[in-house]
This record gives structure tokens, sequence and C-alpha cells, in this order.
């Protein structure tokens, strides 16, 4: 079991204004308490420091971070401090700051301020919404220790920019710590010949943290045969419960598949997987054929309650499905299909599974007598995206070579390796589709279908990517940001 997501949160201010300004500690002290109980409303485990007002503090609370393993702070400027009480806080967690650099209101009342007969007030007053003042001094500070950092600036109160700024910065907090503990089996081989979507192992660790577990097709093939027939008689039930299955599916077709994904339900409980990647084309082994041949209902299942399964061994789409399921936006399967340019939309989906949480009615279970590109023949799903806006993303593997061809080195997400996410928004619209079988979507962008797909494709993406429901880039960003990683959007 993964351990729990922490969020730190601190406040920071100047003890030597305390004896100075009667009341203002207190003030600072109950904005600090709305900004934990706004947190705490979007993610329950917050370790609060307090307001940090001096260098003793200032360890103390780095400690109270390091041992309780936050994974993401937020630093609420109340007024002007030094950047000496706020250093020793970040600098050995090594973990993203979010500074808040909030008013409390939208701005000074300055007749009420100017009335004001006790210039000794007036000073306390300004100093309530002197959050802006060392901000600057902090950032500078962080630059130049290496402290990554992003600033969220309003009010305190009745903001929707700050209100959608701090829960998409929790959000995308909630996904990296998913990714850092996710398991991702691998089940098979890579689709011979697909170099695109080859990859490196070690360098999706690098990138999202986990663990990658390579399994054996024979490993599925075995827990098939240990499904009994009441089992799979459930299974064929909930089939009928959670699709349309067609009349000319077969009841041995649905046995086989039931089976397969009762046999997958356990290979993903024994081995905790959150997601995986398959492809297997052996042939003359028979338990193995009709393992892979009836796995795309039960893979579809999967896919649906939060374990995305990307076909022909696409590693790569499978963290990007991972990331859009986590941010609440499914995360299916899909590629280019065609283009239809009397309509500019592009035409996208994928053979096997599909997310059916995100389909537009319920998915339709289809036979087919072959599956293009691949061994064998069975039971395969149909549905569309449903009408609205969506998000794709795709995790993109660097070039290692120069334009010349001359090999470099270079850190994860700049020009020489790693791994970058791209982004692009669009919506999922009305219109005929191919009924093949497979999932299939409309697809219209800002840019138009011809420049979408020049953009696209400029960046190098494999030719899989992930797509879900809603316009996500804005957290997304966010999520780059904190893992270190590189986000174009188009």
């Amino acid at each position: 079991m993964a351990p729990t997501l922490n969020i730190g949160l601190f406040g920071i201010g100047l003890d030597t204004y305390w004896d100075q300004f009667t009341g203002l500690k207190q003030r600072l002290e109950g904005y600090l308490r709305e900004i934990h109980d706004r947190l705490t409303a979007l993610h329950p485990h917050v370790v609060n420091a307090g307001l940090v007002d001096n260098v003793d503090k200032a360890f103390e609370a780095g400690s109270l971070f390091r041992r309780s393993e936050v994974d993401l702070v937020f630093l609420y400027v109340s007024t002007y401090a030094l950047s000496s009480t706020v250093l020793p806080v970040v600098q050995r967690i090594g973990v993203p700051v979010i500074i808040l650099n909030l008013s409390p209101g939208v701005s000074i009342d300055y007749d009420a301020f100017n009335a004001m007969t006790d210039r000794t007030h007036m000073t306390r007053e300004w100093l309530a919404f002197c959050s802006p003042c060392p901000v600057p001094e902090i950032a500078n500070v962080f630059r130049r220790v290496g402290i990554r950092f992003h600033s969220v600036t309003g009010m305190l109160r009745d903001d929707p920019v700050v209100d959608r700024e701090i829960a998409e910065w929790v959000a995308a907090a909630k996904v990296k710590h998913a990714l850092a503990f996710n398991r991702l089996g691998c089940m098979g081989h890579y689709y011979s010949g697909m170099l695109d979507i080859y990859t490196d192992l070690t360098q999706q660790y690098a990138a999202f943290g986990g663990h990658i577990e390579l399994i054996e097709v024979e490993e599925l093939a075995m827990r098939r045969r240990r499904v009994d027939a009441a089992e799979a008689a459930k299974r064929v039930a909930l089939f009928y419960e959670m699709f349309e299955v067609g009349p000319d599916c077969s009841s041995a077709e649905l046995e086989k598949a039931a089976v397969t994904s009762v046999a997958l339900d356990r290979l993903v409980s024994d081995y905790g997987l959150g997601s995986l990647a398959y492809y297997y084309k052996g042939t003359g082994n028979v338990s193995n054929e009709e393992a892979i041949s009836s796995i795309i209902p039960g893979n579809s299942l999967l896919t649906a309650r939060g374990i995305p399964v990307a076909g022909e061994y696409e590693i790569k789409n499978a963290q990007a499905m991972k990331i859009m399921d986590c941010f609440g936006a499914g995360g299916s399967f899909t590629e280019y299909y065609a283009m239809d340019f009397s309509d500019d939309v592009v035409l996208m989906g994928h053979d096997g599974p599909g997310h059916i949480a995100i389909a537009a009615g319920k998915a339709k279970v289809r036979p087919l007598r072959v599956y293009h590109g691949k061994v064998g023949s069975g039971l395969s799903v149909e549905m569309s995206v449903r009408n609205g806006p969506v998000t794709l993303l795709s995790v993109v593997e660097r070039s290692g070579l120069s334009a010349v061809g001359r090999s470099e080195l270079s850190a994860p997400g700049r020009s020489g390796g790693g791994l970058f996410l791209l982004v692009a928004e669009g919506e999922s619209v009305a219109g005929p589709i191919l009924q093949i079988g497979n999932t299939n979507s409309r697809y219209r962008f800002p840019m138009g279908a011809r420049e979408f797909v020049n953009r696209w494709n400029s960046h190098g993406p494999a030719h899989h990517c992930a797509v879900g429901v809603g316009h996500m880039a804005s957290r997304i960003d966010k999520l780059g940001a904190l893992l270190g990683m590189e986000v174009v959007k188009i």
C-alpha cells in the first residue's frame, strides 16, 4: 500500500513586528488558519508548521516537514519576512514550493487608512497587506540555491483564480504521488517493428518513479485455468451489465472473454498493478493464444476502474493513460485513424480496450473475425468518447542524437534526452464514425485539423496517445512542474 500524500503548509512573518504592532501576529495567524482549512478541504493530510518568524522556528519547521515526508509545500507570505527565515524550512526537504502571495482584500481602504490618527496603527494595517513585499527576495534566494518554486498571486478570499490554482496544484501533487507508487505491468513483448514505442524502462523510473513488473503471458494463461464455471458465468452477466453485447457475439467467445477477465483481475491483484501494457503475437501455444485473443473486454473493465491498459506494449502511453485517469479525466488508448477535411476533424481511436467510463453511452462488444495486424480473432469493444471538451496527452521520448546524427549527453528535459509531455486540448464532436468494432471518435481542434496534425507530429511523439475528457492542460502543466518535466502544449 502506498504511503499517504502529505502536504506541508507554513506562513512567514517577522518576530520584530509583534511587540511593535499589537494584534498583527494574531491577525496573520487567522489568515493562515483560513488557508489550512481550504487545503484540508482538498486533501485531509496537511502538515501545518504554523507561522515561522525566526531562524529557530525555520529549522524546526524544516525538521517537521522532513519527518512527515511532505510531497509539496505551500508557503503563505503573510507580510514581510526575512529570506533567512524561509530557506531553512525548505532547503533540506527537496520538494517544490508553492508561494501563496495572497492579499487579505481586494485593496486597502485608502480613505479609512489615511483617516487614521495613529501612524503605528497605519503601519500595522499596511503590514497586513504587505505579502508581495518579500516575494522577490524569496524568489531570488530560491533561484540561487536551486529550490523549485511557483507562485500564486491574488486575494485570500473570493478569488476564483486563486481557488483554481491551489486546487490544481493539489491535484497535480496527488497524481505525482500516485505515479511514484504505481506498479506498471508489462506483459508479453513489443510489437515487432514499431520503433516509435520502444522505450528505456530506467528512464521511465527516473521520470515517474513507481515499479515496472515484467510479466509472462503464461502467467495469465495459468490463472485462466483456475477460473471455474460459476465465476465465468458471473463475469458474463457483468459484461451484459457494462456493455451493449451484440447478438452476433457467441456464447463461447463470451465465456472465453469472461474467463480471461477474471484471470486478469487476479493477475492485477497478485502483482498490485495500477496499469498494464501488453502485446503478444506467439502462435502454436493454444493457452497463450486464447488468453490474448479474449483479453479486450476484461482490459476495458480494468481501464474503466482506474487500471489503464495499453495495447501493443505501449509503455509510454500506459503512463499517459495513468496520468489522465489520476486526474479523473479517463485516459483511453488512441491514435489517428483518418482525417475528415469536409468537417475539419481528425478521426481517432484504436482496436483493443477502451475507457468505457468516458464513453458516449454504453460501449458495444462486437465479434471480429480477424484482429487487423495481429494474431487471432474474438470480441472487441466499440465506443466513442462522449462529446465535449477533451485533452490529448503523449509521453514523448526525446532523441539522443543531434540533427547531424552526433551522439549527445544531456540531462532529462533538455534537448538531448529524457521525456516530456505533449498536450493538446480539443473537442469530441458528433458525427459519423467507423463502425468496425474499435474505439472511434471525431475530434476538432482550435487551430484546425491540418494544423493540429502538423504541430503534433512536429514534436515527434509515438503514434499512440491518451485521450481524456475535459480540458486538463493547466493541471498537466503543474504536474510537469512537480516532476521537473517539460510540458509542450500545441
